[in-house]
């Protein structure tokens, strides 16, 4: 494999947002070098023989933060207990390391308005036009443009959402590793309940999301930066933190490009 002539960060940063809804928030407190002096001293070393460059060691402590509060992936267990034949679904610690890398493919769905729902032309037709193919252990990538709203009070009411049969798509195409830059990979809630409600259809909710209890599928949220990559020929990877028995993970998203 040839080193990358470029690394592409797709992560938030995982820090305070007071503007984000109550069920996203973070908070980070940070210590000062001086608290870890005191620390010391506690444990029997007097400071008359601390080093002179000592200050004391920084600390950092995430006294707030939901797994799904940032960017993220989703483990099968997240959309529901079991699969079809009453199987428990796998958790974020038990998603395959194999998984975690694969060559990536940009869907390009920043024409698609706020509501309306990504369909399966909508991919046919941005994979003709890419040239791109799908494989097993291909990472789909959903450009929505909706990464431009993060931080601000509206991000989770913006966007577009992967329909069911879009989804479902992708799995039987090969992919079982899939991100969007929107902050949920469904139509936003309010969207969802509005249809519902219109439609009187209690199939409707979370519908993209529920296809990962007959096909296991993991999604990562809340991506970033997805405009700075080509359609195809980078690779990406995805390494959430290891918690076990988590429905999800903040995880590190990182895109490798290469030179022609």
């Amino acid at each position: 494999m040839k080193p990358p002539s470029r690394i592409v960060d797709l992560s938030k940063e995982i820090t305070n947002n007071p503007a984000d809804p109550f069920f996203m928030r973070v908070r980070v407190k940070h210590h000062r070098h001086g608290r870890a002096r005191w620390l010391v001293r506690l444990l029997g070393l007097p400071f008359r023989l601390f080093p002179k460059a000592f200050a004391g060691w920084a600390d950092d402590t995430i006294t707030r933060m939901g797994v799904h509060a940032t960017t993220h992936i989703d483990a099968p267990w997240h959309y529901g207990p079991t699969g079809p034949d009453g199987e428990a679904l796998p958790t974020i610690d038990e998603m395959p390391l194999d998984l975690m890398f694969g060559a990536g493919v940009v869907f390009d769905m920043t024409h698609k308005e706020d509501g309306d729902e990504i369909t399966v032309d909508d991919l046919r037709r941005s994979l003709s036009e890419s040239g791109a193919n799908l494989t097993a252990g291909t990472i789909a990538l959903i450009r929505t443009g909706r990464d431009r709203y993060q931080g601000m009070r509206e991000y989770w009411k913006r966007g577009t959402g992967m329909s069911p049969a879009a989804t479902e798509w992708l799995i039987d195409h090969g992919v079982q590793v899939m991100g969007i830059d929107q902050w949920g990979w469904d139509l936003p809630f309010h969207h969802q309940i509005r249809r519902s409600r219109a439609e009187r259809n209690q199939e409707l909710f979370w519908a993209a999301h529920l296809v990962g209890r007959r096909k296991p599928y993991w999604h990562m949220e809340q991506l970033r930066g997805l405009a700075e990559l080509p359609a195809r020929g980078f690779d990406v990877a995805v390494f959430p933190l290891r918690l076990k028995g988590a429905s999800a993970a903040p995880a590190r998203v990182v895109a490798f490009l290469y030179e022609d």
